[in-house]
């Protein structure tokens, strides 16, 4: 993905609108991967008025959508057989993302004080959990 793309894919069409939803109070969590800190992604975000959370260099496995695609990862690779074209990956993608218990999702949120405490607590590096 490029800044162009993470721009117009995700900031224009999903954060710009959940910030529009939400209001004032909006507080954005990305990562430092350089699609998100590219000057574009920048200047999209401080065009609309939008905060971005700070985010240590070394921690992000804070985010828990990272988690999410981790366990998507996991259930693709584990299909039997697996996919072997986009338009298979795109479908199994699909399913798998409704399979993902709602709980977890609940749980990973709920972890966030926890887990923001330990990233506090080691300086931002590796954490234990």
């Amino acid at each position: 993905m490029t800044g162009l793309i993470y721009r117009d894919v995700i900031l224009e069409q999903h954060v710009r609108l959940f910030r529009g939803a939400l209001g004032a109070e909006f507080l954005f969590m990305d990562d430092n991967t350089r699609p998100h800190r590219a000057n574009i992604a920048d200047e999209c975000l401080q065009s609309e008025d939008i905060t971005r959370m700070d985010w240590p260099a070394y921690s992000p496995d804070l985010n828990p959508i990272e988690h999410v695609w981790d366990m998507l990862g996991r259930q693709i690779s584990a299909r039997q057989p697996p996919p072997t074209c986009l338009p298979e990956l795109r479908r199994a993608l699909l399913d798998e993302w409704c399979n993902i218990p709602q709980d977890q999702i609940h749980n990973l949120i709920l972890s966030m004080p926890r887990r923001c405490k330990a990233c506090i607590a080691s300086s931002g590096r590796h954490t234990p959990y």
